[in-house]
């Protein structure tokens, strides 16, 4: 474990020590219509400090942030920090019910919302009414105080834990978390530097993108690039060749559609040192047309909100496709049975993991964080088993792992196969309970072209053992997603009873 000093603010890690050390006139935003340098940012922050302090908050109170990224976002989010306050970041695509249950649950002190999204910010309010700040209102100001004096162990930020059911938990993260996954896994297995440039396709409020996306380039003195615009394939590819990112952050919906993309292998995508795939499984198929396409190495990777972000993963010469890597350097796993007795070599098992990035737990939900956090190890719903050489294969989670007639095998398997169908667009695989209450495998698949449920029952059976093939296809239009992006997969289940 690091020895921490007594006093850590996150603010001055990623943005307070930029501009005395000389990195104050670098690039640190890219937009679509100009650049910020990191003094024009650190000014910015000066200014909505002022304001979030002249709205009402002080230290240890928690902040919303309900914006699109850009400046305002990122300046809103340091001042928070700055000042000692907690972040909370919002989808804004939340349905009113969803964001007023995290409203009312954080007891915020200000909302920093933008005007677009306002009115859904104003259907959304329910018992709990937070002081509100216009962040188009806010200009660059001088600090008038010094950061706030936060220890390795206060809270810094909530980040909201999805699973694929779409039941969020508020999980409370430190500035500890913040720097030391920065330290191990930005700066050591992705080898980040000041001649990086960044550009993420989950948007900021997601912890995967504020880490990989923000502070990740930030903590070096590098660029990100940051968008309004939902990331279709068009709209990342043109940023590409614009911007000349060298790091792509994914997410493995969007490399699935930027590969179907017509005309995708045409586009250049040459900037690229590596690109990123989190947040689900990549199915092995496609990390090798990602590959192939475009010739830029794929690293996936794990990570949770409870251990702030990826602590398993793949790196740069070292990638075993199919696998999600081996543990950063200066985390610890390990795989256990249900009793928590740790599993023998590829047996498959539920992810213990301990670190220095471990959250302090659930907000106002004791008996879950006990549940979930053991003696420093965070236990999750994730099953994975490790080879003799170290490598960490994912098997599934606890709440979507699939078991037929004795044998378990992940969802990802049946959807791996059902891409490889030239007919097959999007897919997801879940277990539903048959007449006599035994799980079975059933498909719902967004179709590219003209195709029945019983020729991708047959394709499967072709390639995958019996076993495993859905016993029903659903050919639908979109898949659910839940607040983070991912599949919903308690919708699917729910919508096939």
């Amino acid at each position: 474990m690091t020895s921490w000093p007594d006093v850590l603010n996150a603010y001055q890690f990623f943005l307070g020590e930029r501009v005395p050390e000389g990195s104050g006139g670098r690039v640190a935003l890219r937009l679509d219509d100009g650049n910020v340098t990191y003094s024009e940012i650190d000014a910015l922050t000066a200014g909505f400090e002022s304001a979030l302090v002249g709205s009402g908050a002080d230290r240890g109170d928690t902040v919303l942030l309900i914006m699109p990224d850009g400046p305002q976002f990122v300046a809103t989010l340091f001042a928070t920090m700055r000042l000692g306050a907690v972040v909370v970041m919002l989808n804004p695509g939340l349905t009113a019910e969803a964001m007023r249950v995290i409203i009312d649950k954080s007891k915020a002190a200000v909302a920093v919302v933008d005007p677009a999204h306002l009115s859904h910010y104003r259907s959304s309010v329910g018992d709990w009414a937070p002081a509100r700040v216009d962040p188009l209102t806010v200009e660059p100001e001088e600090h008038l105080r010094p950061p706030a004096e936060t220890s390795p162990d206060d809270p810094a930020i909530w980040l909201f834990s999805g699973g694929t059911t779409g039941a969020p938990k508020a999980v409370v993260q430190t500035h500890r978390s913040l720097v030391n996954t920065t330290r191990l896994y930005g700066r050591g297995s992705l080898g980040l530097t000041a001649d990086d440039v960044t550009m993420s396709v989950p948007k900021l409020y997601f912890g995967y993108a504020t880490g990989s996306n923000l502070l990740f380039p930030f903590s070096v003195g590098a660029s990100a690039v940051l968008f309004h615009e939902h990331p279709t394939p068009d709209a990342l590819f043109d940023r590409i060749e614009r911007h000349r990112p060298t790091v792509l952050v994914n997410v493995p919906s969007a490399i699935n559609q930027m590969l179907n993309a017509p005309g995708a292998s045409s586009r250049d995508l040459s900037s690229l040192r590596l690109a990123t795939s989190a947040g689900e499984a990549l199915p092995d198929t496609l990390y090798h047309r990602w590959v192939d396409t475009f010739g830029v190495e794929l690293l996936d990777g794990l990570g949770t909100a409870e251990m702030w972000h990826i602590f398993i993963t793949n790196t740069l010469g070292d990638v075993r496709p199919g696998t999600l890597g081996r543990v950063v350097p200066g985390f610890e796993i390990k795989v256990c049975d249900d009793e928590g007795h740790e599993v023998g070599t590829d047996e498959v098992g539920r992810l213990w993991v301990k670190g220095d990035s471990l959250g302090l737990g659930y907000h106002d939900d004791p008996e879950q964080t006990k549940e979930s956090f053991r003696a420093g190890w965070f236990v999750g719903g994730d099953l994975v088993s490790i080879d003799t050489d170290g490598y960490v294969t994912h098997r599934g989670r606890t709440d979507d792992a699939i078991k037929v007639k004795g044998k378990w095998f992940r969802p990802q398997e049946v959807e791996s196969t059902l891409l490889d169908h030239p007919a097959v667009t999007e897919c997801a695989v879940v277990a539903v309970d048959d007449e006599n209450g035994l799980a079975r495998p059933v498909a719902f698949v967004v179709p590219a072209s003209e195709v029945t449920e019983q020729q991708l029952i047959d394709w499967t059976l072709e390639h995958l053992e019996a076993y495993k093939h859905p016993r029903r296809v659903y050919l639908v239009e979109e898949l659910p997603q839940t607040h983070l992006g991912k599949v919903d997969r308690g919708a699917l289940r729910r919508s096939a009873g």
